[in-house]
């Protein structure tokens, strides 16, 4: 029979420890260490997202009593002071930069292809808000009587694993931030409307990149030329031009509106600066924006972002950055099964098989596998002197 170690353990194997050592030592992360690892931390705070501990006492009493099983890690189980000043004290950025390398490896592993035809990478992004209660989180004031922190997320759509995101307090916009970042030339940008601002999207235009997202109910502009509608629910497909004096200033050059019915009756419209695309595949580039949904509602039922073991900024940050390493762990366990899991179906089994020792790849593929029989008993033939 061959022996593994546990599925946590081949979890853990995805991330080489050499490159996590290699970050730690980027962001100095043990300068200051009395005997707990970046390693024992980093471990700790992952069993507390796939074990589903909800305090530190459940963190260090899971570890703890599960000791022997420990070894293989190359940890022991910490005290609950000892992680609570790691979570506060220990740099976030550590973490920030792991969820980075397992993202980038996974999607390397996975691929770059997407259910469209088209070869450009196509981006969603969005972000969501975490409300916190202000009494205790004074530091991420939001409105007058409430706290909150914002995940800014950019979504691959080839696998649907997350590609970046930055953490920030309630206060800031979406636009803000994603107006810091660069995106690559011929990248489709998929977004809702609440990052609707024509100065941005004329500079994402001349730096070559796409954008597609819904038109606001007050744009002004007047329709230049009215193209050939082919597809099922295209009522129009128009070129235009913005005629409100700041608009046009920002956006001199022309944009195209789809507008579609969907099945219930609902009249939508699309602005896009893409003039090659079918009009339909703007409409389904646009409809696959759901998904960056579906992960923040997937991360937010099934891991601890919401409800936080520590009160400070820096702890509040690691345990998030450790739930998006958990996540894209388990989106890359459910993307490589032949079996087909659903997400939460998944983290429960993985939950409660976590320090079983199985082959992981073969659960993930035949997780209700009978044992094999035991070999028919034999009788022994007594022998009598």
């Amino acid at each position: 029979m061959k022996r593994f170690c546990s599925m946590m353990n081949q979890l853990l194997q995805i991330f080489p420890r050499s490159e996590f050592q290699e970050e730690v030592q980027k962001t100095k992360s043990e300068r200051h260490a009395r005997g707990f690892a970046s390693w024992d931390h980093f471990v700790a705070m992952l069993f507390c997202q796939l074990a589903d501990a909800q305090s530190l006492r459940e963190i260090v009493g899971g570890l703890s009593s599960c000791e022997g099983r420990l070894e293989q890690f190359g940890i022991t189980a910490p005290k609950r002071t000892t992680l609570a000043y790691a979570n506060g004290h220990r740099p976030w950025e550590l973490f920030r930069n792991v969820f980075y390398r397992t993202s980038e490896r996974c999607r390397a592993e996975l691929g770059h292809r997407t259910r469209f035809r088209f070869k450009n990478r196509l981006l969603s992004i969005d972000s969501s808000v975490v409300t916190l209660c202000m009494k205790i989180f004074p530091w991420a004031r939001w409105t007058r009587q409430k706290g909150a922190v914002k995940l800014h997320l950019t979504l691959d759509h080839a696998g649907y694993l997350p590609e970046a995101m930055v953490i920030t307090t309630g206060k800031y916009s979406e636009l803000t931030v994603a107006r810091r970042r660069q995106y690559a030339s011929g990248t489709i940008l998929i977004m809702d409307r609440g990052f609707m601002h024509f100065g941005w999207f004329s500079e994402l235009n001349r730096s070559g990149v796409t954008f597609v997202t819904r038109t606001k109910i007050d744009t002004e502009y007047e329709v230049v030329e009215q193209r050939e509608v082919a597809g099922k629910g295209i009522l129009s497909d128009e070129l235009i031009r913005l005629t409100s004096y700041k608009s046009r200033k920002r956006y001199p050059e022309l944009l195209r509106v789809v507008t579609i019915e969907t099945d219930e009756g609902k009249r939508l419209e699309f602005l896009t600066n893409n003039r090659a695309l079918a009009a339909s595949t703007i409409a389904e580039i646009y409809k696959d924006r759901w998904q960056i949904e579906v992960f923040f509602k997937l991360i937010k039922q099934n891991l601890h972002i919401k409800t936080f073991i520590g009160t400070s900024t820096n702890a509040v940050w690691t345990q998030i950055w450790t739930a998006m390493i958990a996540m894209v762990l388990i989106k890359f366990l459910q993307l490589k099964a032949r079996f087909g899991w659903s997400f939460s179906n998944l983290v429960y089994f993985l939950r409660i098989n976590l320090l079983v020792y199985r082959d992981l790849w073969a659960w993930l593929d035949d997780p209700y596998i009978k044992p094999d029989p035991p070999p028919p008993a034999q009788q022994l033939a007594l022998g009598w002197s």
